[in-house]
């Protein structure tokens, strides 16, 4: 895609935090600045947000010990919700994504996956199904339990896959007659605690981040048999971190040329050149804030952003197209910002 894209970003916050809502701005196709247009107050903590493939329904999770989600409309303008919030029958949910004519929910707290039947207009029916992880790991305050991170399709769109950072594990899922279940779990280090994963471009390979190590570790994928395999694991900071370091987000870009995951505590953003099953550490650069929580990528891959939760604002990175190197061009104010999705 050429650097024309122009567009609208919705950038999710957490209103326990300080946040106001899901934020709604103007994407400049240019620079890559964001200019804030007005906020949508939902539910409780729209921490994590997902768009349908056509850019015309936003969904978010409501990060709270009860858990719901919310599904909205943007065909007119500012977000409408589709109705109330849904309960999703988890604890903390922290990610979503759509799959299969359901969204799925990873919830951290109670360790389980969800999944909420989307209905002909978008909203959201209640919960048909729920899978619920076990395990544990090595760690002795942050792996007691299962600890559902994140859930997302494969690019082939036949599996979905959920990280787990309490079991060091992946699960590779299907959904069947409205109900979640594992094809597939495949172990990594103990005590890596996968937070993570993006797919490459080619559709042959992954990457998760762990939170706990702090790593990324590289593996096969091979989405016929849904199954991965671990080939490399590469530390996220050219030294051994002296504090907190612990990995938040990661994508690749468009081009899959270069991988960029973000590092709490640090507060840098990791650059990665990729080439077959190798992930290269290139530099790490400050990430604009503090606590980055996620990244995005511009749908041209000219840009980046961080969404930084404790400094809230989310800071606009150009990349040089021959390094994958950020430069900070600008920032906007967003209270506890935690992600941004491009329409």
């Amino acid at each position: 895609m050429d650097g024309t894209w122009a567009g609208r970003a919705y950038i999710g916050s957490f209103t326990a935090g300080g946040g106001e809502g899901i934020t709604s701005a103007e994407v400049d196709a240019d620079t890559g600045a964001l200019t804030p247009l007005g906020v949508t107050a939902t539910a409780p903590d729209p921490s994590f947000l997902a768009l349908d493939a056509a850019g015309q329904r936003l969904y978010a999770v409501s990060e709270t010990t009860e858990g719901a989600a919310v599904a909205l409309d943007l065909t007119a303008g500012a977000p409408a919700p589709l109705g109330p919030p849904v309960p999703v029958r988890g604890a903390g949910p922290t990610h979503l994504c759509l799959y299969d004519g359901h969204l799925l929910t990873a919830n951290y707290n109670s360790g389980s996956v969800s999944a909420l039947p989307v209905r002909a207009d978008g909203g959201l029916g209640p919960v048909s199904g729920v899978l619920t992880h076990k395990g544990s790991g090595p760690h002795p305050q942050r792996q007691q339990e299962p600890h559902a991170h994140q859930v997302l399709p494969d690019p082939s769109g036949r599996w979905a896959l959920t990280v787990d950072l309490g079991t060091d594990s992946v699960r590779v899922l299907e959904v069947v007659d409205g109900v979640p279940v594992v094809h597939r779990e495949f172990a990594l280090r103990p005590g890596s605690g996968p937070r993570h994963l993006v797919f490459h471009p080619d559709g042959g390979h992954l990457y998760i981040l762990n939170e706990l190590s702090p790593t990324l570790t590289v593996c096969r994928w091979d989405a016929g048999a849904g199954t991965l395999k671990a080939v490399m694991e590469s530390a996220l900071l050219p030294l051994a971190p002296q504090g907190d370091a612990y990995g938040s987000g990661v994508r690749v870009s468009p081009d899959g040329r270069w991988l960029w995951a973000a590092v709490r505590g640090e507060d840098v953003v990791s650059v990665f050149a990729l080439a077959g099953d190798e992930a290269r550490l290139v530099t790490t650069v400050p990430c604009g804030g503090t606590w980055p929580r996620d990244l995005a990528v511009h749908p041209s891959g000219r840009f980046l952003y961080t969404a930084n939760e404790h400094s809230g604002n989310v800071t606009c990175f150009a990349v040089d197209p021959g390094t994958g190197v950020p430069r900070e061009t600008g920032s906007v104010a967003v209270p506890a910002a935690s992600c941004v999705v491009f329409a």
